[in-house]
């Protein structure tokens, strides 16, 4: 038995090393068809950082149709918390996450900012208004 094993695995090899080959022979008569671009994704050997170097600015990846996020200001998840937790003193932030309809980790990071700023109170696993 174990001599038809290493025939098989034998075999086997060979066969992935023609493959190899032939792929490589049809990736270079396709380059060659069509001018060297590859079509969808990301061609082979690019990195996923992006450079800065040539323009000095920061790359936008956001598609588009989005708009730009609003830098400053906004807090609009930190204000919905808030009155949220005006209306339902001793809210959970999973509560709150699931009125939200947010992940709940997000609050985990908005509500010690309203707490540090006197905005809110936390008392065990409940939020309630500070003033």
């Amino acid at each position: 038995m174990p001599a038809f094993v290493d025939t098989a695995v034998k075999d086997i090899d060979a066969r992935l090393t023609e493959l190899r080959d032939e792929v490589s022979r049809l990736e270079a008569a396709r380059s060659a068809l069509t001018g060297g671009r590859r079509r969808p994704g990301r061609p082979r050997g690019s990195s996923t950082r992006t450079t800065r170097a040539r323009t000095g600015r920061r790359a936008t990846t956001r598609p588009a149709g989005r708009p730009a996020r609003r830098r400053g200001g906004g807090n609009t998840r930190a204000a919905q918390a808030l009155e949220l937790v005006s209306k339902r003193p001793g809210i959970t932030i999973p509560d709150l996450a699931k009125a939200m309809k947010i992940q709940p980790n997000y609050l985990y990071r908005v509500l010690p900012r309203l707490a540090s700023d006197g905005q809110v109170k936390r008392q065990g696993q409940g939020c309630h208004p500070a003033g």
